[in-house]
């Protein structure tokens, strides 16, 4: 199948090409700056773009990944984000309809499930967030514009039975977060994997399993496994590390042998169940991944790169 790859060029894309094309698939990718896995550069926000390579390249389905992130909003305007991530969406899903496609992967986010009540982890327990969640309210132009491609994608889905997966990724990116205080780095990143966090190349992973399954119109949150059960939300508010060192005996030891911290608090979980019941898509790095890297001294299972730099971020610098 040709895929059209949007976001080619992007820390998703440059892994989910190579993934798409290994399980057979020929990948026209699309992104605002070059990369080597982009054939075209342009915006999908430009629907005479879109309409080009729907012509000349013969596209049979789309995994559409390109979009502003929640970083760019420091360095674009909020039409910007309409553009990109809501305009965007809709090019993509006409072209698919009149193109006859049966399938289309949407990238979303579980930034547009977090309220600012639950930035601020008010309430004496952690929350649970699955696809049940709601309502929603997003905290800024970021989420909320996800959350109105989400909607065009069920519209089409439901107006002309295209097959959609909307697939809400936790965190991947393998950046320094800015906004957190207490820890740092790979530390943050290895204990999010408890709870909001996955890898590239398990969301790489995800979307191709997608393409492959979708039936109908259907939602899914992606993210590592979470060890706790729902049962746990108020000690993982005030204990969590006391609930992580009950789960994993020798993880407080095996972090302090390597000058890490175990989180004081945890304010959210991420379930991902239903993509492993639907889909059969169970991420495959996980926490536990984490602690037998640091036993055995063998390289951490995720990515960190605090240097990285986006390609909206390479644009918005010329």
């Amino acid at each position: 199948m040709r895929i059209l790859l949007t976001g080619s060029s992007g820390w998703l894309g440059r892994f989910l090409a190579p993934r798409l094309r290994q399980a057979g698939h020929d990948v026209v990718g699309l992104d605002v700056v070059p990369g080597e896995a982009t054939d075209v550069t342009g915006s999908a926000a430009e629907r005479s773009v879109v309409d080009r390579v729907f012509a000349d390249r013969g596209i049979e389905a789309v995994i559409h990944g390109g979009a502003l992130h929640k970083p760019d909003i420091a360095r674009f305007a909020p039409q910007a984000f309409v553009d990109v991530n809501v305009t965007g969406t809709l090019n993509l899903l006409q072209a698919a309809v009149a193109a006859g496609h049966d399938r289309f992967v949407f990238t979303s986010t579980t930034s547009l499930m977090i309220s600012q009540a639950i930035r601020d982890e008010e309430g004496h327990a952690a929350v649970w967030l699955d696809e049940t969640t709601g309502p929603l309210e997003p905290r800024n132009i970021y989420g909320v514009t996800k959350l109105a491609a989400e909607g065009l994608c069920r519209l089409y889905s439901r107006e002309h039975g295209l097959n959609c997966a909307v697939l809400r990724t936790s965190r991947f990116f393998p950046e320094d977060d800015d906004t957190i205080r207490d820890i740092h780095g790979e530390n943050l990143k290895a204990t999010e994997l408890l709870y909001r966090r996955l890898t590239v190349e398990d969301a790489a992973d995800a979307h191709v399993v997608a393409l492959d399954k979708i039936r109908g119109f259907e939602v899914f949150v992606i993210s590592a496994p979470t060890p706790f059960a729902r049962s746990d939300v108020a000690d993982l508010k005030t204990d969590a590390a006391g609930v992580i060192g009950r789960t994993f005996p020798d993880a407080p030891a095996l972090f302090a042998r390597r000058g890490w911290h175990l989180p004081k608090s945890i304010g959210r979980i991420y379930d991902a169940s239903k993509a492993e019941r639907l889909l059969g898509f169970r991420a495959g790095t996980d926490f536990a991944a984490v602690l037998g890297a640091l036993r055995s001294g063998a390289p951490l299972p995720f990515a960190h790169d605090p240097d990285y730099v986006s390609p909206s971020t390479r644009l918005a610098n010329g």
